[in-house]
């Protein structure tokens, strides 16, 4: 096949699957906005004689945008209310009267605290994701009270049991390391059945990017130590790489927004900082403690040093959960002209912005996998740096 034949099927494929993203999340979005619309139309107070002149609540941009975007108990493939289809993930909890775990399905999709759970003789509540302990008395409708302190901002009274609940991004992370485990371990075999001969089938592919971070991340930032990292190297960067991919999928398994989440970044971020502090060497921490300036900046040098060594890590989980986020508001947003609008004239240029820019994450995915494997690289290798190095 020439490679012109191949450019176009390649082409095509993309626009393909951005065709299948702009259906499901304008499905899940209609019955977002359906859903909305109903619950404003009940609540509606009706004069005598005016039944049937019910007015249709504004399409909710920031909560669509927000439910896709944040994590939750429960994955949606299609519908809404009776007809609701998807997968309950089980809720699991460490309480008062110890562990307890049972169905998400339970709580009936209700995320606003009205809907009481009662096991092992206790209640619970879902109010905007998060599980609590219901309140013996419902205040407007919710077992969830709030109050207001002296600047205007609001805080949940509720007590909450520990939640190691199994979410979609947990799922999708369990999912990603199996995936992985699965491509790697295949690779692994195939080198050692084909031991001095050209890779085959999955090899082939891997391999050039297996080379690209040994040779263009590793060895540029550790130098001859490369190896010793190479594998925490390769793990960083195709976990994130593979969920950015998912991330990008409409449908199970994918939709969740694994790397959009700051408690996510927070952790790979928390490996580099780990391997930073135990791989230092006592240049590194003597250009900290003892920076080569004059001795009367040394009381200011050194506490900006010290800060400079978590200010990294910080930059690291701060980076990839914006990008990663950012990304997803602006298709989502793009997405939603069409119901701000309430318009089918706008729905080209929509679909128009949501493929291009949809096209642009899949370049980003790798970019931001990228970005974060080779500031871990250059971090760790600054703290490795031998004095003879400089």
């Amino acid at each position: 096949m020439k490679f012109s034949h191949f450019l176009t099927s390649k082409k095509i494929g993309i626009l393909a699957f951005f065709a299948v993203f702009f259906t499901f999340l304008n499905a899940n979005a209609q019955d977002h906005a359906h859903d909305h619309s109903v619950d404003s139309i009940s609540e509606m107070p009706v004069a005598p004689g005016h039944q049937d002149n019910h007015e249709e609540k504004a399409f909710d941009i920031n909560s669509f945008i927000f439910h896709h975007i944040g994590d939750a108990h429960e994955f949606h493939f299609w519908g809404h209310g009776d007809k609701w289809t998807g997968l309950y993930l089980p809720i699991i909890l460490y309480t008062d009267n110890g562990l307890l775990s049972f169905s998400s399905k339970e709580f009936h999709l209700n995320d606003d605290g009205s809907v009481v759970v009662e096991k092992a003789g206790m209640r619970f509540v879902r109010s905007h994701g998060k599980i609590y302990y219901a309140s013996e008395e419902p205040s407007h409708g919710s077992y969830v009270h709030h109050t207001t302190n002296e600047k205007g901002e609001e805080t949940v009274t509720n007590k909450r049991p520990i939640d190691f609940s199994i979410t979609k991004n947990v799922f999708t992370i369990f999912f990603s390391v199996a995936l992985l485990l699965v491509i790697f371990l295949t690779v692994a075999n195939g080198y050692k059945k084909r031991e001095g001969r050209a890779p085959k089938g999955l090899q082939s592919v891997l391999e050039p990017i297996i080379l690209f971070v040994r040779d263009d991340i590793a060895k540029p930032n550790l130098g001859h130590k490369y190896e010793r990292y190479m594998p925490y190297l390769l793990t960083v960067f195709f976990f994130i790489w593979v969920n950015n991919m998912l991330g990008l999928v409409p449908f199970f398994p994918g939709g969740a927004n694994v790397t959009g989440n700051i408690a996510i970044t927070m952790v790979l971020a928390l490996f580099t900082l780990i391997i930073i502090l135990f791989s230092g060497n006592k240049y590194y921490w003597g250009h900290i403690f003892n920076p080569p300036v004059p001795w009367w900046l040394k009381p200011l040098m050194i506490p900006v040093e010290m800060i400079g060594v978590f200010t990294k890590p910080f930059a690291l989980m701060i980076r990839l959960f914006a990008n990663i986020t950012a990304g997803h508001i602006l298709v989502l947003s793009l997405l939603c002209l069409v119901f701000i609008f309430n318009s089918l004239a706008v729905a080209p240029a929509s679909v128009f912005f949501v493929v291009f820019i949809g096209a642009i994450e899949l370049l980003v995915a790798f970019i931001q996998a990228f970005i974060f494997t080779i500031l871990s690289a250059l971090f760790i290798g600054m703290a490795i740096e031998e004095h003879t190095d400089h």
